[in-house]
């Protein structure tokens, strides 16, 4: 019996399914778009599909499933999401993947499994206690102490988005309300930011493409986001006292230069030997998460 697992990557803009073997190690990958606007019924089918051409060669044990969204660590269900994923809160992920696979399913958040498996083979893979903030489209976060992530008592634990900062009270954060740091230190914040100083609608890739390249509005909006994301780092590591901060997502590379230096000028003495990395899974880190926890349920 092959010991191999699949592991899923369910995002509002792609669905990806891994196979794994032990060691952690992607062997074969299957990838598609995730039909968001046709409702949950459709990102299940495409999320099983995905699966299904890679079971054949996996052992009988549990699909593992990291996910958009808060999900509920004892049943599998989307206790809430955002419109990245219309209709997602509610949807029973864990249950209406095991009927259609025909085997257990196990289903975390997708930064909790990012988290995972970065912990397992990735850039935290030497530490027991590790901070992941993820940089994307939004923010993301999760914690794992003691080499297991902290859902908190809702799956909701790691929510560093909605930690208020100075600077953001015209910003709107992804949950509708204002002032949170996501609505800074994100690909959505940098576009906000960048339209609210210039009145030009991009996208935040295009907007740290602009940075790089030396523009100078462009580039203060992408020192703000940084510098916002940097500090706030350093407070949570005088709460949460984690060996390693990793920094991972698509807008992880814009933002690090000015988050390495705000961290370092904010981090209290006690702490100043807790490092601030790049993450290093990149694209695989959700999926390779989600193996390691169809391996390890309790991870």
């Amino acid at each position: 019996m092959s010991d191999r697992v699949v592991g899923l990557d369910i995002g509002g803009t792609k669905t990806v399914a891994a196979l794994v073997d032990p060691a952690g190690v992607v062997l074969d990958r299957r990838r598609a778009p995730t039909p968001a606007r046709s409702g949950p019924t459709a990102v299940l089918d495409t999320a099983a599909r995905l699966a299904a051409d890679l079971l054949p060669a996996a052992g009988a044990g549990p699909v593992g499933v990291g996910t958009a969204g808060t999900v509920d660590p004892a049943t599998g269900t989307i206790r809430y999401a955002t419109d990245s994923l219309p209709g997602w809160t509610g949807t029973p992920v864990a249950e209406e993947l095991a009927h259609r696979l025909d085997r257990p399913v196990r289903v975390t958040n997708d930064v909790h499994a990012a988290a995972l498996g970065e912990c397992w083979v990735g850039a935290g893979r030497d530490s027991t206690d590790v901070l992941l903030v993820a940089v994307g489209t939004g923010l993301g976060g999760a914690v794992v102490r003691d080499g297991r992530v902290e859902t908190g008592a809702r799956g909701g634990a790691g929510a560093v988005a909605h930690l208020p900062v100075p600077g953001a009270e015209r910003l709107r954060c992804g949950c509708g309300r204002y002032g949170h740091l996501e609505a800074v230190a994100s690909g959505t914040g940098l576009a906000a930011a960048y339209a609210e100083e210039t009145g030009e609608r991009l996208s935040g890739r295009t907007v740290a493409e602009r940075a790089a390249a030396g523009e100078p509005t462009a580039a203060r909006v992408v020192e703000r986001a940084g510098s916002a994301l940097g500090r706030a780092l350093a407070g949570l590591v005088a709460l949460l006292d984690p060996v390693t901060v990793l920094v991972a997502g698509g807008a992880a590379g814009a933002l690090l230069p000015a988050a390495s230096t705000a961290y370092t000028a904010d981090l209290p003495a006690a702490w100043a030997h807790v490092p601030l990395r790049p993450a290093g899974l990149g694209e695989d880190a959700v999926a390779v998460g989600a193996a390691r926890l169809a391996i390890h349920p309790r991870a």
